[in-house]
């Protein structure tokens, strides 16, 4: 990642207020570049914008924020991610861990969001 003063965050999720209070959460400390509310318009704005960390919720329509995570892995994409969950499930967390995830964060706990992007 290029050296910013702020990362440059993609927020993806499918629920629009979600999305407003993700980005307004990263927005004291990150530059939130763009949002998506589906798989595909994710992948789509990651190319398009080139963000330094993309906020991925894990259920979303079209794809996951599971399988957009493989895919950008298996493409070679150098953008950090990070998980979300509604649910703090062990195996969201194992899943993240094994797509090179830098954190899973559950939404109940968006307060450690900008710690797990900023760290």
């Amino acid at each position: 990642m290029p050296h910013r003063s702020r990362p440059r965050v993609l927020v993806a999720d499918d629920h629009p207020e979600m999305r407003l209070r993700i980005a307004a959460v990263l927005g004291q400390a990150c530059d939130v570049v763009g949002t998506a509310a589906d798989g595909p318009s994710t992948l789509h704005a990651i190319a398009a914008l080139q963000p330094d960390v993309v906020v991925l919720d894990v259920s979303m329509p079209k794809m996951s924020g599971l399988e957009v995570a493989e895919r950008l892995r298996r493409e070679g994409s150098p953008v950090r991610i990070v998980l979300c969950s509604a649910h703090d499930d062990e195996d969201f967390r194992l899943a993240a861990k094994s797509l090179g995830a830098s954190a899973f964060v559950p939404k109940p706990r968006l307060d450690e969001l900008l710690a797990a992007i900023i760290e």
